[in-house]
């Protein structure tokens, strides 16, 4: 959707200049529920956007318009507060949030749409999140960094949508770099960009048709079990102050002690940080077969041991294996619907994406969406030539 169309509607409505915002969504390219747990993340922002136009209109007044569904909301900044309008809440955790840090929020208009795929994995929630986020910051003149802003869409979330996410989808969001996937440490923050061979491979996406409905609730869990092995570990290893800190020894040796659901979830997240290693290195060596490999033992772990694929995911990853040019397949983001993302040499692209169509709707009887993406830079201001684009 062009950004023109959110201009246009916003001088409609409210007939004055806005500022004008593009914020990415993101795919991961490995380091699954890591992030939570200190971790480290492999992730990227693409081409798939949320478009905002947002103006400071002179009084007390928070105006959300949601250009893609059509529906308003309206709310004093002082009475911001969640809301039953879902949509709604993901901006106004945002305001919310600038009020916590001591910013006097001025009344706001705000109109946004766009096309990230909602439910398919590639974070339209830290997209909406950021955008807003960035956009106040300008307007308001609040100069936070973009570490801080991303930490205050991570809070949105946790306040206003209740789902206790970690930080990477708001950081790739804000941090991306075009043509690069970007290592987040999550625990001291720390980045390093990784030049992506895109001239060589492409990431494209194939979406389960899957809605994730389970994804908060069993999110939420994995968090607790993750945070029980960590109680369990600490009784003989009290400096474990998260699953960053253990290894797959001291796991092992707490096996019995955790039971069988805690120790697997915990014996993932150590692995899967070692795939986020063990993909970096490979990127830097430009051996492409290493990082495809090191996407279908995430897969593996994913779907074995922290239990949150689905059928439908499951076959995916299966249907792409033995098709030309494909390197590596996993499935992408919460679980339990969304998509997969798939390593595929360039030149294979097209046949790809037509035999992955035709297997899918073969096995499920429905078309399969896929989604060629491009990785770009974070969030940003648009100008002049970007609107009519």
């Amino acid at each position: 959707m062009p950004i023109a169309a959110i201009a246009a509607d916003f001088h409609r409505r409210f007939g004055h200049e806005p500022l004008l915002v593009r914020a990415p969504g993101r795919i991961n390219l490995i380091g699954e529920h890591t992030d939570y747990n200190d971790g480290l993340v492999l992730p990227a922002a693409i081409d798939k956007e949320i478009f905002f136009a947002v103006g400071l209109n002179g009084g007390d007044a928070v105006r959300l318009v949601s250009f893609d569904k059509a529906d308003t909301y309206e709310v004093a900044v002082a009475d911001v507060a969640p809301s039953d309008h879902l949509w709604a809440n993901y901006l106004l955790g945002v305001v919310a949030q600038f009020q916590a840090h001591g910013v006097v929020v001025a009344g706001f208009d705000c109109v946004f749409g766009g096309n990230v795929p909602m439910g398919a994995g590639m974070s339209s929630s830290a997209a909406i999140e950021c955008g807003l986020a960035f956009a106040l910051n300008e307007l308001l003149h609040t100069g936070f960094d973009r570490m801080t802003l991303a930490k205050m869409g991570q809070q949105a979330e946790h306040t206003y949508a209740h789902v206790m996410s970690g930080l990477m989808d708001q950081f790739a969001s804000l941090h991306g770099r075009a043509g690069h996937v970007v290592r987040l440490d999550c625990r001291s923050l720390d980045y390093e960009y990784f030049p992506f061979a895109a001239d060589q491979y492409h990431l494209v996406l194939c979406n389960s048709g899957v809605k994730h409905s389970l994804a908060s609730s069993e999110y939420n869990k994995r968090r607790q079990e993750c945070a029980q092995g960590v109680a369990v570990l600490q009784k003989k290893h009290p400096e474990i102050k998260s699953l960053r800190d253990a290894t797959l020894a001291q796991i092992e040796a707490a096996r019995t002690e955790m039971g069988d659901v805690v120790y697997r979830r915990c014996r993932y997240v150590v692995q899967e940080n070692q795939r986020v290693q063990e993909a970096c290195d490979a990127l830097k060596a430009n051996d492409m077969d290493a990082v495809g490999r090191a996407m279908y033992a995430s897969h593996a772990g994913l779907r074995d041991d922290y239990q949150v694929s689905c059928l439908e995911l499951d076959e995916l990853v299966e249907m792409a294996r033995p098709l030309p040019g494909v390197l590596g397949a996993r499935m992408m983001g919460g679980g339990f619907g969304g998509c997969t993302i798939n390593l595929v040499a360039v030149a294979e692209v097209e046949v790809f994406v037509a035999a992955m169509g035709k297997a899918f709707e073969q096995r499920f009887q429905q078309k399969l969406e896929t989604y060629h993406t491009t990785i770009v830079g974070g969030v940003s201001e648009l100008h002049g030539a970007a609107v009519q684009a």
